[in-house]
């Protein structure tokens, strides 16, 4: 089905211009420079319309508008998940949690992630894109509602869900929304840019609300309130003509031979029989897991094993996603220069270099400065995940294949976090040092179980062969 509704389109992943965030080697031609500016309509343009717009069609706010409401709402997604770990200490002192039940914040968030794997397709399908732009910031409005109400624990778990069930279905449906289109590298960039913005200010905020206004942590909750005002508003305008049949028409495909449900029952099949697909789930879940318990739980171990002030620690969280988000950009021409095979090594070494002169100097200026550093050298390793899987996948695979390979990321997001608190609980929170060498460890070492991307000349058949053989 995928493979027929893209057929007769250029491959907007041979642009290596478009590409400066993966910044891979270029693997085959590149596309042909745009002169005219029906050429560059053309590449902007979404799946299923004309660049220049057919009567159907008409009636709809401008492209640009609606990517940047979406880069409002991932600003506001940012900000949302980034400061979980600055408010840890706080919910601690407030609800006398210890580290293992406060861990639980962590381990209900991939709740939403996996309910909205299974209401986006519905929601698309009933509402369209106006149905994601109304129940996504609603979720997040119910949620930063509770909180500023400041209920019992359990309550604020619950809402919490919910809150993750907003950040699941926008998450996912812009990223897949932004993937079909013809520039598909430049708007994702956009997307994931600003998801680091908010995540960057997020800790820096709500740190300095916390330790310099001594404000209780419910306060950051009215912020992100109006924030997700902001994004409602925002989305709203700019979807509030998408409806179903919008997306009906914008996905019409051509009849294949086979039915649709034995197409979608074989593409799932086939999706699982791929090394790659396995090889990639396990890179998230250690990635992401890694990331996560970074930004958990250093505001924790700042305070208590470096003796930092409380708004040196919630810089280091900012520190940290400013880092990775300047990585992220930054390292794409290094990438480009040695493969993305080679320097996600490099990337990876380099972090384990810096946690080791983390773990060893506890001067609180020199752990800031070491924990954004680490953050810049993993700030790649998300994206070259996702294009080493599209270079090893088929086409038709690569919307199921990724859907699921982040999904796995979101529960190892939540599932490390969480041990690290139980362990701390135990054995302290110097732990903190051990589990994220080890985890970055892991994550190299899954990393070079990745089969070899192909040639320009290759097909994903032959590199499917060479995996078997390994």
């Amino acid at each position: 089905m995928m493979a027929s509704a893209e057929e007769g389109r250029e491959d907007p992943e041979r642009e290596p211009l478009l590409n400066p965030v993966l910044g891979d080697r270029d693997l085959s031609p590149s596309l042909p420079r745009p002169h005219r500016d029906s050429d560059v309509r053309s590449w902007t343009s979404e799946p299923g319309k004309s660049p220049g717009g057919s009567p159907e069609h008409r009636r709809s706010t401008p492209l640009l508008f609606r990517i940047a409401a979406a880069m409002v709402s991932f600003v506001v997604l940012g900000m949302m998940v980034s400061t979980l770990g600055v408010m840890v200490p706080q919910l601690e002192a407030y609800y006398n949690l210890s580290d293992f039940y406060v861990s639980f914040v962590f381990l209900v968030w991939p709740v939403g992630y996996i309910v909205a794997a299974y209401l986006n397709n519905i929601l698309h399908i009933k509402l369209g894109q106006r149905g994601i732009a109304i129940f996504g910031p609603l979720f997040h409005i119910i949620l930063t509602t509770v909180a500023a109400l400041h209920p019992p624990f359990p309550v604020l778990l619950v809402a919490l869900a919910v809150g993750s069930l907003g950040t699941g279905i926008l998450d996912g449906s812009f990223c897949a929304w932004a993937g079909a289109m013809e520039n598909a590298n430049v708007v994702q960039g956009f997307l994931h840019g600003s998801y680091s913005t908010g995540a960057a200010i997020g800790p820096f905020l709500a740190g300095t609300m916390f330790s310099v206004g001594h404000m209780p942590w419910y306060t950051w909750s009215y912020v992100l309130l109006g924030a997700s005002v902001l994004e409602a508003i925002a989305l709203l305008l700019a979807f509030r003509f998408e409806d179903s049949h919008k997306y009906h028409d914008g996905h019409k495909q051509a009849p294949l031979l086979e039915a649709p449900e034995e197409t979608t029952v074989t593409d799932k099949g086939t999706m699982f029989k791929h090394y790659a697909t396995w090889i990639c789930a396990a890179y998230f879940l250690a990635c992401i897991g890694t990331e996560n318990a970074i930004s958990g739980w250093i505001v924790v171990f700042m305070t208590r094993v470096n003796h930092a002030s409380a708004y040196l620690a919630s810089l280091s969280s900012s520190g940290f996603w400013i880092g990775q988000a300047t990585g992220r950009i930054a390292l794409g021409a290094v990438t480009e220069k040695l493969g993305v095979r080679t320097a996600t090594i490099v990337y990876l070494i380099a972090a384990l270099a810096f946690e080791v002169l983390f773990a060893t100097i506890h001067v609180p200026e020199f752990s800031t400065a070491a924990i954004a550093l680490l953050g810049f050298c993993l700030g790649p390793l998300f994206p070259s995940g996702v294009f080493t899987l599209t270079r090893l996948l088929p086409r038709e695979l690569h919307v199921g294949a990724i859907s699921f390979v982040v999904l796995i990321g979101q529960i190892g997001g939540a599932l490390l976090p969480f041990a690290l608190g139980a362990l701390a609980e135990t054995l302290g929170i110097q732990v903190f040092q051990v589990v994220v060498f080890a985890q970055l460890v892991a994550t190299l070492l899954i990393w070079l179980a990745f089969p070899r991307l192909p040639s320009s000349n290759t097909s994903y058949e032959v590199a499917e062969e060479d995996t078997a053989t390994q």
